[in-house]
């Protein structure tokens, strides 16, 4: 499930802005909308935003934008590295690697998603769009220094009660 809404970005990436170098470039993943990709780049970032659909991405001279579908077995569509990697609302399994390939040593890994017992919640409840409990703190394990993890239940007036899993990292 792609971040779809263009409303704020999420309190947790907000949060966590902070820890992403000054004029490093953001990869904004399954951007949706755009909302983090908007905040970066109104934070002074350049940000890529990629997605199968970009045409609701905001025009904003911080922000390009890459069309690709990221779950079509195609291969990585950036040979580049990034100050850091966005992921919200999205988990493709098979990709995890080339994220945390594309992370610069110092770069920051920004991630929220559903876990195992959103199917309580609603949507996404098929298990393989649920992380499975502590698989982002094993993805980063060895890798990167996690200066933040939850996995918990959240409420959001909008969007009402979600079971997410969430961290903010750096690449060692």
């Amino acid at each position: 499930m792609a971040d779809d809404a263009r409303g704020a970005p999420l309190p947790w990436i907000v949060q966590w802005a902070g820890l992403v170098a000054s004029r490093s470039t953001v990869l904004d993943v399954a951007a949706g909308g755009g909302r983090h990709a908007l905040f970066f780049a109104e934070r002074g970032h350049k940000v890529v935003a990629v997605d199968r659909d970009t045409s609701r991405l905001p025009g904003h001279p911080n922000i390009e934008a890459l069309t690709a579908d990221l779950e079509d077995g195609s291969p990585w569509p950036l040979s580049r590295r990034f100050g850091a990697v966005v992921v919200t609302n999205y988990l493709h399994r098979p990709l995890m690697p080339a994220l945390l390939d594309a992370i610069e040593p110092g770069g920051v890994l920004l991630y929220q998603t559903f876990m195992d017992g959103q199917q309580r919640f609603g949507r996404p409840t098929n298990p393989a769009h649920l992380l499975r409990d502590g698989e982002l703190l094993e993805l980063v394990r060895g890798a990167f220094s996690v200066t933040a993890y939850e996995a918990r239940l959240i409420t959001d007036p909008a969007a009402g009660m979600s079971m997410v899993q969430r961290v903010a990292a750096r690449r060692l």
